[in-house]
């Protein structure tokens, strides 16, 4: 019954992985129907609400991690996700049991199909209705796409968390900065904290604004102090996040909730552990050092790079599939042309084809050969590369869920 389920969630509602701008709605009418049905669950439990262009994932987790060494029941709702629909709804890092999907799905379908849902749309509602079952403390809640549209801003947080603003999803959020900012910060709510992560002078500005005009105490993450912490996330550019998480909990505690520094040592030493996170600089293997990271618009690849550049190897494998909806483009113009690279197309309609891609990336100045197949992909580079080379596998969340 649980394939079943799934099967139906698939293929007979709109998935934004899969067909992309069709399947986003521009409004909250169908969150709002869905919750009226469901009996407000979104009401039923207090909440953390991330959003952000890149880092939001890895913030929730951080967030989730720390509050569960504090000894908190703690959700978790992230998309996508990689290897498991379960992934994206968490409760202490227990992925939601195969039997509340089917049930939920089940009891409530024919309710469901007049209100024609989005993908998204009925999963935040399941969210929703898990963690107000399970009464979980709080819940840590990520944003799908922008914010103030997004099916998630239904909730009223103890504290908003924007963590940056770049240039993504364009076609859907807006073509500039400011446009993008906005849409984030719809989700700062009346006299609600929120914390900043990051901000450049234009998304700052829109931040600013949007707090005074809704009473909003801001908090900007990067004038705290250096996080200086252990912690078995991989990735230099995981230190933004961890200190937006850091900030975030400070304003938990002036709230009243019980976190020392000894839970926040703990929750950073612990992340993956705790949570399950799944494609943040995350080693497949040893020998040859293969690499699997998530990032794909232009300031994650931008992340990548330094990342990749920071670490010693001999020869740079980089196997690569990207979305047709992104910046092609810009981020094969910041790819490094003395790299080997293994084109391939994640299983996806989204995902541009594969003559498409070999065809633009050699107009870049980019050498190499496209593979059927991510794992042919992968398991060329790998018998091609050397003890001493580094095998990176990358550009699409997509092509990074085939190999995890």
């Amino acid at each position: 019954m649980y394939q079943q389920t799934l099967d139906y969630l698939f293929s007979q509602l709109p998935i934004y992985q899969r067909v992309g701008k069709a399947a986003y709605k521009a409004d909250l009418n169908n969150t709002i129907a869905l919750c009226q049905l469901l009996g407000h669950p979104e009401n039923g439990f207090r909440s953390i609400h991330v959003a952000g262009t890149n880092g939001k994932g890895s913030t929730s987790h951080i967030l989730a991690s720390i509050l569960m060494e504090a000894e908190y029941k703690v959700g978790l709702y992230t998309s996508p996700h990689l290897a498991d629909f379960r992934e994206r709804i968490r409760i202490n890092g227990q992925m939601i049991p195969e039997s509340f999907v089917v049930d939920f799905v089940a009891n409530h379908r024919k309710d469901f199909e007049p209100i024609q849902p989005s993908f998204f749309e009925l999963t935040v509602g399941m969210a929703f209705q898990y963690f107000t079952a399970q009464k979980v403390d709080i819940a840590v809640i990520e944003t799908g796409l922008g914010g103030r549209l997004d099916s998630t801003n239904v909730i009223t947080p103890e504290v908003s968390v924007i963590t940056n603003i770049g240039l993504d999803h364009t076609h859907l959020l807006g073509d500039t900065i400011e446009q993008i900012a906005t849409e984030k910060a719809g989700i700062i709510k009346d006299g609600v904290p929120v914390v900043i992560g990051h901000a450049n002078a234009i998304a700052h500005e829109v931040f600013v604004a949007t707090a005074a005009q809704r009473s909003a105490p801001i908090h900007f993450a990067a004038k705290q102090p250096p996080f200086s912490y252990p912690t078995d996330l991989l990735g230099n550019y995981q230190l933004e996040n961890l200190k937006t998480a850091r900030t975030t909990i400070g304003l938990l505690q002036q709230l009243g909730w019980n976190i020392d520094e000894q839970h926040i040592q703990q929750g950073a030493r612990h992340v993956v552990e705790n949570t399950g996170l799944l494609g943040r600089w995350q080693v497949l293997q040893q020998h040859p050092l293969t690499i699997a990271d998530i990032g794909h618009n232009e300031d994650g690849i931008k992340q990548v790079l330094q990342q990749i550049k920071a670490t010693p190897h001999q020869h740079l494998h980089f196997v690569l599939g990207m979305v047709n909806d992104k910046a092609c483009d810009q981020v094969l113009a910041m790819l490094p042309k003395t790299a080997t690279y293994y084109f391939c197309e994640a299983k996806i309609p989204r995902a541009l084809p594969l003559a498409e891609l070999h065809s633009n990336a050699r107009a870049h100045g980019l050498q190499g050969h496209p593979y059927a197949s991510v794992q042919q992909a992968l398991e060329s580079a790998q018998n091609n590369a050397n003890e001493s080379d580094l095998v990176f596998v990358g550009g699409s969340t997509f092509v990074v869920a085939e190999v995890v």
